[in-house]
């Protein structure tokens, strides 16, 4: 517990501060056209020791901030053993940090997120992410021109501004967001010559996924996030259950001819994911707040989605310029562009990534949004 300016941070313990703790957000972006509210039922979930897959592996705690009996800001404090064990880190990870614009706010949130860790032996603050890895990524530093795609964070611009000003340090390099059309323009033409070329040698081979096999290409995900990723500053593993938890969602949605993977002599050498982008249905959602909120996800749901989100492009290192990422994007755009879809949002990749983003700006792709992780020793 801190008091500093009539400010009190309270760990969440009843129902009502669960529920407090869960639609605070509403209370930040309420003015804010850009912000897609996330889903209260899953959001209600990922926070359940009972049901939250980050339980199965690690602990967190909740707080609140409150002043004068309102609450004025939310963060969460957790501890990922497996991930600081395999990355030799004593890490706290935070996140649901959300508050008013005041750095009184700010400082006795951060503080109360540090005296936790501390408490369990963490010597620095990594963040934010809201408990998986992938959820909220960061603080958004540029990109305030359209909503954030699936799975993509959005935060004011004053969140950027605290978290500098308190002496938090640049965690990693920055993850971006970029944006190609999928109308016929001379790159996405340039990209079919070149993959027309590759397919000609007839050695790798693309097919959808299998959702009859559900399993097996969970496996083959997990390898390849695994082995596709370990190159990178600052990487971060990933557990099979987390793997398996994060796409479950989408198992309801995607299109199993638009998830790819990349077979060469019967291993399963890169992957690429389309799924409709739902936040263009979810910005009108209001989180399923009320029942009404329902039958307006359900109106909306009916449009044609415009843009296919691409959260992943996996190639195993050893497959590194043989071609398998251009017919993966080749085969990708054309099954798009014959469903309707007019461009594609490719989220989040790091810049110190630089194949998958030289990929993406083969097909004409423009960086849109960036995003920072930050750390700081405690």
């Amino acid at each position: 517990m801190i008091n500093k300016s009539n400010i009190e941070v309270r760990p969440v313990r009843t129902k009502r501060e669960k529920r407090i703790f869960l639609t605070f957000p509403w209370k930040i972006y309420k003015n804010d056209p850009l912000w897609v509210p996330p889903l209260l039922p899953e959001r209600a979930k990922v926070i359940d020791p009972q049901q939250g897959v980050f339980f199965q592996r690690g602990r967190a705690e909740f707080f609140i901030a409150w002043r004068e009996g309102k609450p004025v800001g939310t963060i969460c404090a957790a501890e990922d053993p497996p991930t600081n064990q395999g990355r030799s880190t004593k890490e706290c990870i935070f996140g649901f940090f959300e508050y008013v614009e005041d750095f009184d706010v700010f400082r006795a949130l951060i503080e109360s997120a540090a005296d936790w860790g501390r408490a369990r032996g963490l010597n620095a603050l990594y963040g934010p992410w809201n408990l998986d890895y992938e959820d909220s990524y960061g603080v958004l530093v540029d990109g305030r021109e359209r909503p954030p795609a699936l799975m993509c964070g959005h935060t004011p611009p004053y969140y950027l501004d605290f978290m500098q000003r308190y002496g938090f340090k640049e965690a990693r390099a920055q993850n971006v967001a970029l944006a190609a059309d999928l109308t016929d323009t001379p790159q996405i033409r340039r990209m079919n010559r070149i993959a027309e070329r590759i397919r000609k040698k007839d050695w790798i081979t693309i097919r959808q996924a299998d959702f009859e096999r559900w399993d097996e290409e969970i496996d083959n995900l997990h390898r390849l996030l695994t082995l596709a990723l370990a190159h990178l500053g600052d990487h971060i593993g990933w557990q099979r259950e987390s793997v398996a938890a994060m796409v479950e969602p989408f198992r309801q949605i995607a299109d199993p001819e638009l998830i790819l993977f990349a077979d060469v002599r019967g291993e399963t050498v890169g992957f690429l994911p389309g799924v409709p982008n739902l936040n263009e249905a979810l910005i009108y959602a209001n989180g399923l707040r009320h029942p009404w909120n329902y039958l307006q996800l359900l109106w909306h749901m009916r449009r044609q989605p415009e843009c296919l989100a691409v959260k992943s492009v996996l190639v195993l290192p050893e497959y590194w310029n043989t071609g398998v990422g251009i017919l993966l994007f080749d085969e990708l755009v054309k099954r798009a562009i014959k469903k309707g879809y007019q461009w594609t949002d490719l989220s989040i990749t790091s810049m110190d990534n630089p194949t998958t983003i030289i990929l993406a700006e083969h097909m004409g792709a423009k960086i849109y949004k960036r995003w920072q992780v930050y750390r700081l020793e405690i």
